[in-house]
Protein backbone atom coordinates (compact mmCIF):
# COMPACT_ATOMS: atom_id res chain seq x y z
CA UNK A 1 0.00 0.00 0.00
CA UNK A 2 1.12 3.51 -1.04
CA UNK A 3 0.40 6.61 0.96
CA UNK A 4 -0.64 9.66 -1.19
CA UNK A 5 0.64 13.04 0.11
CA UNK A 6 -1.43 16.14 -1.69
CA UNK A 7 1.75 18.56 -2.00
CA UNK A 8 -0.94 21.42 -2.02
CA UNK A 9 -1.82 22.41 1.27
CA UNK A 10 -1.27 25.88 2.08
CA UNK A 11 -1.10 26.06 5.51
CA UNK A 12 2.36 23.41 4.85
CA UNK A 13 3.23 25.38 2.33
CA UNK A 14 3.34 28.59 3.72
CA UNK A 15 5.94 27.83 6.73
CA UNK A 16 8.34 26.20 4.25
CA UNK A 17 8.04 29.48 2.03
CA UNK A 18 8.70 31.33 4.90
CA UNK A 19 11.84 29.64 6.02
CA UNK A 20 12.88 30.14 2.64
CA UNK A 21 12.00 33.54 2.27
CA UNK A 22 14.26 34.08 5.83
CA UNK A 23 17.41 33.48 3.83
CA UNK A 24 16.45 35.76 0.70
CA UNK A 25 19.71 36.98 -0.99
CA UNK A 26 21.63 34.00 0.05
CA UNK A 27 23.01 32.85 -3.65
CA UNK A 28 21.73 30.28 -5.07
CA UNK A 29 24.05 26.37 -5.18
CA UNK A 30 25.08 26.98 -8.99
CA UNK A 31 26.70 30.39 -7.96
CA UNK A 32 28.43 28.96 -5.00
CA UNK A 33 31.38 26.31 -5.61
CA UNK A 34 31.52 23.31 -3.33
CA UNK A 35 34.10 23.32 -1.17
CA UNK A 36 35.73 21.01 0.53
CA UNK A 37 36.40 21.42 4.44
CA UNK A 38 38.27 19.58 7.09
CA UNK A 39 38.43 15.95 7.46
CA UNK A 40 37.11 15.70 3.94
CA UNK A 41 33.72 16.94 4.38
CA UNK A 42 31.37 19.46 2.55
CA UNK A 43 29.16 21.40 4.60
CA UNK A 44 26.38 24.87 4.57
CA UNK A 45 27.64 28.20 4.40
CA UNK A 46 25.69 31.05 5.22
CA UNK A 47 26.57 34.47 2.92
CA UNK A 48 24.39 36.99 3.98
CA UNK A 49 24.09 39.02 7.12
CA UNK A 50 22.29 38.24 10.34
CA UNK A 51 21.08 41.98 9.90
CA UNK A 52 19.52 41.20 6.19
CA UNK A 53 18.25 37.84 7.48
CA UNK A 54 16.32 40.14 10.59
CA UNK A 55 15.54 42.74 7.53
CA UNK A 56 13.54 39.22 6.00
CA UNK A 57 12.20 38.07 9.50
CA UNK A 58 10.27 40.85 9.91
CA UNK A 59 8.72 41.39 6.64
CA UNK A 60 8.13 37.53 7.28
CA UNK A 61 6.15 38.19 10.39
CA UNK A 62 4.27 40.75 8.86
CA UNK A 63 3.00 38.86 6.12
CA UNK A 64 1.90 36.02 8.70
CA UNK A 65 0.38 38.53 11.07
CA UNK A 66 2.92 37.28 13.93
CA UNK A 67 3.62 40.19 16.45
CA UNK A 68 6.94 42.05 16.18
CA UNK A 69 8.19 41.49 19.46
CA UNK A 70 8.15 37.73 19.30
CA UNK A 71 11.22 37.78 17.98
CA UNK A 72 15.12 37.88 19.55
CA UNK A 73 19.09 37.99 18.31
CA UNK A 74 19.50 34.31 17.56
CA UNK A 75 19.97 32.29 15.12
CA UNK A 76 17.04 30.31 15.90
CA UNK A 77 13.26 30.29 14.37
CA UNK A 78 10.15 29.12 15.62
CA UNK A 79 7.12 27.64 13.93
CA UNK A 80 4.08 26.45 15.73
CA UNK A 81 1.94 24.02 13.76
CA UNK A 82 -0.82 22.45 16.00
CA UNK A 83 -0.70 18.41 16.23
CA UNK A 84 -2.18 16.75 13.85
CA UNK A 85 -1.65 18.95 10.52
CA UNK A 86 1.68 17.60 9.08
CA UNK A 87 4.19 18.92 11.54
CA UNK A 88 6.65 15.99 10.47
CA UNK A 89 6.16 16.29 6.99
CA UNK A 90 6.23 20.01 6.81
CA UNK A 91 9.97 19.96 8.67
CA UNK A 92 10.75 17.21 6.17
CA UNK A 93 9.85 18.98 3.00
CA UNK A 94 11.34 22.16 3.97
CA UNK A 95 14.60 20.73 4.03
CA UNK A 96 14.40 19.60 0.30
CA UNK A 97 13.25 23.34 -0.49
CA UNK A 98 16.48 24.72 1.37
CA UNK A 99 18.50 22.04 -0.86
CA UNK A 100 16.54 23.29 -3.93
CA UNK A 101 17.27 27.13 -3.31
CA UNK A 102 20.33 27.33 -1.81
CA UNK A 103 21.60 24.25 -1.66
CA UNK A 104 22.38 23.15 1.55
CA UNK A 105 22.60 19.40 2.44
CA UNK A 106 23.35 18.55 5.59
CA UNK A 107 20.26 18.46 8.30
CA UNK A 108 20.09 17.06 11.82
CA UNK A 109 16.90 16.19 13.78
CA UNK A 110 16.51 16.21 17.64
CA UNK A 111 14.26 14.36 19.03
CA UNK A 112 13.07 14.26 22.80
CA UNK A 113 12.27 10.33 22.61
CA UNK A 114 12.97 6.96 21.29
CA UNK A 115 9.46 6.95 19.85
CA UNK A 116 8.99 9.97 17.90
CA UNK A 117 12.40 9.11 16.48
CA UNK A 118 11.12 5.85 15.51
CA UNK A 119 7.46 8.22 13.87
CA UNK A 120 9.91 10.09 12.01
CA UNK A 121 12.02 7.24 10.36
CA UNK A 122 8.64 5.94 9.02
CA UNK A 123 7.83 9.44 7.67
CA UNK A 124 11.30 9.65 5.94
CA UNK A 125 10.46 5.99 4.58
CA UNK A 126 7.19 6.87 3.15
CA UNK A 127 7.79 10.59 1.91
CA UNK A 128 11.18 9.62 -0.14
CA UNK A 129 9.49 8.71 -3.74
CA UNK A 130 7.14 11.69 -3.02
CA UNK A 131 10.45 14.12 -2.18
CA UNK A 132 11.60 12.67 -5.43
CA UNK A 133 9.25 13.36 -7.37
CA UNK A 134 8.72 16.93 -6.65
CA UNK A 135 12.21 17.83 -6.59
CA UNK A 136 13.74 16.36 -9.70
CA UNK A 137 14.95 12.79 -7.99
CA UNK A 138 17.27 14.32 -5.80
CA UNK A 139 19.40 11.88 -4.02
CA UNK A 140 18.86 12.17 0.33
CA UNK A 141 19.58 9.86 2.96
CA UNK A 142 18.00 9.83 5.76
CA UNK A 143 19.17 7.56 8.84
CA UNK A 144 19.23 7.44 12.89
CA UNK A 145 22.56 8.34 14.87
CA UNK A 146 24.38 4.94 16.36
CA UNK A 147 26.65 5.52 18.93
CA UNK A 148 27.92 1.68 17.96
CA UNK A 149 28.27 2.88 14.33
CA UNK A 150 30.24 6.18 14.51
CA UNK A 151 31.13 5.95 10.81
CA UNK A 152 28.15 7.59 9.68
CA UNK A 153 28.87 10.45 11.61
CA UNK A 154 31.87 10.22 9.23
CA UNK A 155 29.83 9.35 6.24
CA UNK A 156 27.37 12.64 6.96
CA UNK A 157 30.36 15.08 6.92
CA UNK A 158 31.59 14.05 4.01
CA UNK A 159 28.98 13.14 1.57
CA UNK A 160 27.57 16.00 -0.84
CA UNK A 161 24.00 14.50 -1.47
CA UNK A 162 20.96 15.75 0.97
CA UNK A 163 21.79 13.83 4.98
CA UNK A 164 19.17 13.93 7.45
CA UNK A 165 20.40 12.52 10.91
CA UNK A 166 18.12 12.10 13.74
CA UNK A 167 19.72 11.87 16.90
CA UNK A 168 17.63 11.88 19.99
CA UNK A 169 19.48 14.50 22.89
CA UNK A 170 20.71 12.52 25.47
CA UNK A 171 23.21 10.62 22.65
CA UNK A 172 24.87 13.46 22.70
CA UNK A 173 24.30 15.42 25.95
CA UNK A 174 27.30 14.53 27.72
CA UNK A 175 31.00 14.04 27.71
CA UNK A 176 30.61 9.99 28.17
CA UNK A 177 29.06 9.61 24.90
CA UNK A 178 30.45 8.19 22.47
CA UNK A 179 30.60 11.04 19.78
CA UNK A 180 32.79 12.77 22.38
CA UNK A 181 35.29 10.15 22.56
CA UNK A 182 39.13 11.17 20.94
CA UNK A 183 40.65 7.75 20.46
CA UNK A 184 37.91 5.93 18.28
CA UNK A 185 39.93 4.11 15.36
CA UNK A 186 39.95 6.02 11.35
CA UNK A 187 39.05 9.29 13.30
CA UNK A 188 41.23 12.36 13.15
CA UNK A 189 39.32 13.94 16.10
CA UNK A 190 35.44 13.43 18.08
CA UNK A 191 32.94 12.31 16.01
CA UNK A 192 31.10 15.27 16.71
CA UNK A 193 33.88 17.59 15.25
CA UNK A 194 32.70 15.98 11.83
CA UNK A 195 29.08 17.39 12.95
CA UNK A 196 30.63 20.88 13.52
CA UNK A 197 32.86 21.12 10.60
CA UNK A 198 29.64 21.03 8.67
CA UNK A 199 27.68 23.83 10.40
CA UNK A 200 24.64 21.10 10.16
CA UNK A 201 21.18 23.09 10.03
CA UNK A 202 19.32 21.97 12.79
CA UNK A 203 15.73 20.98 13.42
CA UNK A 204 14.09 20.39 16.54
CA UNK A 205 10.77 18.54 17.23
CA UNK A 206 9.18 19.52 20.30
CA UNK A 207 11.87 22.02 21.42
CA UNK A 208 9.90 22.64 24.93
CA UNK A 209 11.33 19.21 25.85
CA UNK A 210 14.79 20.34 25.25
CA UNK A 211 14.90 24.21 27.27
CA UNK A 212 17.32 23.74 29.92
CA UNK A 213 20.90 24.99 30.07
CA UNK A 214 22.68 20.97 29.53
CA UNK A 215 19.83 20.92 26.42
CA UNK A 216 20.88 24.17 25.11
CA UNK A 217 24.50 24.26 25.08
CA UNK A 218 24.54 20.44 23.80
CA UNK A 219 22.63 21.81 20.56
CA UNK A 220 25.18 24.48 20.08
CA UNK A 221 28.08 22.17 20.27
CA UNK A 222 26.87 20.87 17.23
CA UNK A 223 27.79 24.58 15.43
CA UNK A 224 24.45 24.49 13.61
CA UNK A 225 24.46 27.22 10.74
CA UNK A 226 20.87 27.81 12.08
CA UNK A 227 18.03 26.28 14.02
CA UNK A 228 14.66 25.28 12.93
CA UNK A 229 11.62 25.02 16.22
CA UNK A 230 8.62 23.02 15.17
CA UNK A 231 6.47 22.21 17.80
CA UNK A 232 2.24 22.73 18.61
CA UNK A 233 3.19 24.05 22.09
CA UNK A 234 6.15 26.11 22.88
CA UNK A 235 7.05 26.93 26.12
CA UNK A 236 8.84 29.60 24.95
CA UNK A 237 9.05 32.02 21.70
CA UNK A 238 12.11 32.08 19.64
CA UNK A 239 11.66 34.55 16.28
CA UNK A 240 8.26 32.83 15.79
CA UNK A 241 7.48 33.03 11.85
CA UNK A 242 4.34 30.99 11.84
CA UNK A 243 1.70 30.09 13.90
CA UNK A 244 -1.27 27.84 12.98
CA UNK A 245 -3.37 27.79 16.49
CA UNK A 246 -5.74 24.92 17.35
CA UNK A 247 -8.31 27.62 17.40
CA UNK A 248 -7.77 27.90 13.47
CA UNK A 249 -6.82 24.33 13.23
CA UNK A 250 -10.52 23.36 14.32
CA UNK A 251 -12.19 26.38 12.67
CA UNK A 252 -10.53 25.06 8.96
CA UNK A 253 -11.47 21.42 9.83
CA UNK A 254 -7.45 20.23 10.59
CA UNK A 255 -8.28 18.49 13.34
CA UNK A 256 -11.22 17.48 15.17
CA UNK A 257 -13.00 19.48 18.40
CA UNK A 258 -12.47 17.19 21.60
CA UNK A 259 -16.01 16.71 23.31
CA UNK A 260 -16.57 16.05 27.11
CA UNK A 261 -19.69 14.30 27.72
CA UNK A 262 -20.81 13.86 31.47
CA UNK A 263 -22.05 10.99 33.42
CA UNK A 264 -24.34 10.88 35.69
CA UNK A 265 -24.75 8.08 38.55
CA UNK A 266 -28.44 6.59 38.31
CA UNK A 267 -27.84 3.00 40.17
CA UNK A 268 -24.79 1.77 41.86
CA UNK A 269 -25.24 -1.97 43.01
CA UNK A 270 -21.69 -1.82 44.41
CA UNK A 271 -23.22 -0.30 47.57
CA UNK A 272 -24.45 -1.90 50.62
Amino acid sequence: MKFKFDSNQDFQLTPIESVVRLFEGQPPLKELPLLLGEYGTFGNNLNISKEKIYDNLQNIQGDNNIPYELRNDSMDFSIEMETGTGKTYTYLRTIYRLNQEYGWTKFIIIVPSISIKEGILKSIDITREHFENLYSNVVSNGYEYDSKKPNKIKNFGRDTNINIMIMTLHSFNKETNVIKQNDLDGFEDTPISYIQKTNPIVILDEPQNMESDLSKKSISELNPLFTLRFSGTHKNYYNLLYRLSPYESYQRGLVKKIEVVSMKEDYDYNKP
